[in-house]
């Protein structure tokens, strides 16, 4: 499905409600990373019911042991698609036999794609349906070019906050978050990108102050811009010597590896009331 406002051409999949293809309608530029298996095959996937990966990938619930791989499984879903305009599209992803034999709760996932000001808002809606509370986590996962143009080299990429940062970044291993932070920025807006940023995984922040950041050129200045607001953690990955750069802000984040096991025990846990809906947006400009 292609959105096009005339500034902004977006495509979108039925499977995961996940983004295809964002460029400039003008310009052959392709800002969003293309999946290449050598690297990651995947583009820009939405995770739901969990962010990261749980310990052991299970959890218990209600006496019964769960199987829930990394990220949850909304990204390998097909949506349905509820409405659509040439410049907006929205899809839907509700429970089944499927998603209950992972996960035990009966919910319908919302994803809002919008053409607006030379950007893309992303709006999702959380509802519950199910009799008891439903705990749950959400995150973007957009993988974007870097370089965007031959002939520029990711050491003239950076990744910059709206504010200077004064922030710990939190090791990953085995795909499970440390509790205990290393500093990583020290009254700093930006971090320089290079062939080693990446040699021990993510990027994960959990005491950011901006809900913007950049990954941009220094050299010619594209690139883009993700607002988060209402997203407390945000996570950086690539794979060394990948050309592309993931920008992801998550509600939620990975076990650590003294977890606990219940989901309702986990770090930024959202527990939804049986008929209550979350709802939160993430907004993306190309530079």
């Amino acid at each position: 499905m292609t959105l096009d406002d005339g500034s902004l051409r977006l495509n979108v999949d039925r499977l995961g409600a996940e983004m295809r293809s964002l460029r400039r309608a003008d310009s052959p530029v392709e800002y969003l990373w293309q999946g290449d298996p050598a690297f990651w095959d995947r583009r820009a996937p939405h995770l739901f019911p969990i962010v990261g990966r749980l310990k052991g990938d299970t959890f218990v619930h209600g006496g019964k042991t769960y199987t829930l791989g990394q990220h949850g499984f909304a990204r390998d879903r097909e949506f349905a698609v509820e409405g659509r305009t040439a410049t907006s599209a929205t899809f839907v992803l509700h429970d089944d036999a499927g998603t209950r034999s992972l996960y035990p709760f009966r919910f319908r996932l919302t994803v809002t794609y919008r053409l607006a000001g030379g950007g893309v808002e992303i709006a999702y809606e959380v509802a519950n349906v199910s009799g008891d509370g439903m705990p749950f986590s959400l995150g973007a996962h957009p993988g974007f070019r870097c370089p965007l143009t031959g002939g520029e080299r990711l050491q003239e990429y950076v990744v910059e906050f709206e504010h200077a940062e004064t922030a710990n970044r939190y090791p990953v291993e085995g795909g499970l978050v440390s509790r205990r932070g290393e500093p990583c920025l020290n009254g700093e807006n930006a971090i320089p990108l290079g062939p080693r940023t990446f040699e021990g995984g993510a990027l994960v922040f959990k005491e950011l102050v901006s809900r913007r950041a950049r990954l941009v050129s220094r050299r010619s200045g594209r690139g883009v811009e993700v607002g988060f607001e209402g997203f407390p953690y945000f996570g950086i990955w690539s794979k060394p010597g990948a050309p592309f750069v993931c920008l992801e802000p998550w509600c939620g984040v990975a076990d650590p590896p003294d977890a606990s096991g219940r989901l309702e025990d986990k770090e930024a846990i959202v527990c939804l009331p049986p008929g209550a809906t979350f709802a939160r947006t993430l907004a993306i400009r190309l530079l």
